[in-house]
């Protein structure tokens, strides 16, 4: 199997190093689906999609001979949104599909694709069967109006006595009690990010199969599996990612309009998603490129 950009490679060749590939399958996701399954629809760079099915297993794919690589930006993008497209129309049609990511490639025509399906049989039927109807959802959750210094003063015993010190203080120990000021505050603002954190996820975790963070930064943004994203004004102060069933999502959105109804936070709720945080790793021979 070759993959674009899925796996990390110890050593990556560059651009004009790329595998070369007589022939193969490029993968957007498997699928339950009968032997007599049919699947059409246009794919990245406007190729056939179509379906191979193998023993109750069928593999969304389109012939290809080469990576999709290009130093063009919005053509990189079409092929993500193209790809995306592909993934969400396979779910609607045959259920929870497991997803590929962006520029996956098996080596080798159809005969190939269904040994491949053949010899990972057991893997995919284990996790078709632990996805199916389960979704991957995704929440941020930002502070569109941060809560003022006088606020946390107030709340604070530690705050308060620096603060009074600081105004009764010479200029020589006001600089340095300000600076311990300055760390008290920062490590009142990040306990009070992580409660708010921790009691999110452990309600989600109640209506949730899976509950996992994602990487947070001041400048951090929601994007979607197709590589969309909506920026959104303010401190991002947690994005997670929930692995669901679909008749959860009723629940979870209860349990965000709670955190919504409060004064200066916005929650951010996209899906149902393709599970890609939650596929399988699957074996095989990978070739990488950036």
């Amino acid at each position: 199997m070759t993959t674009g950009n899925d796996v990390a490679a110890p050593d990556e060749p560059d651009a004009d190093e790329l595998p070369e590939i007589d022939e193969g399958r490029y993968l957007y996701c498997v699928v339950r689906a009968d032997a007599d399954a049919t699947f059409e629809t246009t794919g990245v760079d406007g190729e056939p999609v179509s379906i191979v099915v193998e023993d109750g297993i069928g593999a969304i794919v389109h012939a290809c001979d080469d990576l999709y690589d290009s130093a063009d930006l919005a053509q990189v993008k079409r092929w993500l949104v193209r790809h995306q497209t592909v993934v969400d129309e396979a779910g609607e049609a045959f259920g929870t599909p497991i997803p590929f990511q962006f520029d996956t490639i098996l080596r080798g025509d159809d005969a190939g694709l269904r040994e491949w399906l053949r010899e990972t049989h057991d893997t995919l039927e284990r996790a078709l069967s632990e996805l199916a109807g389960h979704w991957e959802y995704r929440v941020e959750v930002v502070e569109t109006d941060p809560v003022d210094d006088a606020a946390l003063i107030e709340h604070d015993d530690r705050l308060r006595e620096l603060d009074e010190r600081i105004a009764a203080s010479e200029t020589g120990t006001a600089f340095l009690l300000e600076k311990q000021f300055d760390q008290r505050l920062a490590a009142v603002r990040e306990s009070r990010r992580e409660a708010l954190t921790g009691d999110l996820e452990a309600r989600l975790d109640e209506r949730a199969r899976e509950v996992h963070s994602l990487e947070r930064s001041p400048s951090a943004t929601l994007e979607g599996a197709s590589g969309e994203s909506d920026a959104a004004d303010g401190e991002t102060l947690c994005r997670l990612t929930l692995l669901a069933h679909e008749d959860a999502e009723g629940e979870i959105g209860s349990v965000l309009d709670d955190v919504a109804a409060t004064d200066g936070l916005e929650v951010r709720f996209t899906g149902p998603w393709p599970p890609y945080t939650f596929a399988p790793e699957l074996g095989g021979e990978t070739d990488e490129h950036p």
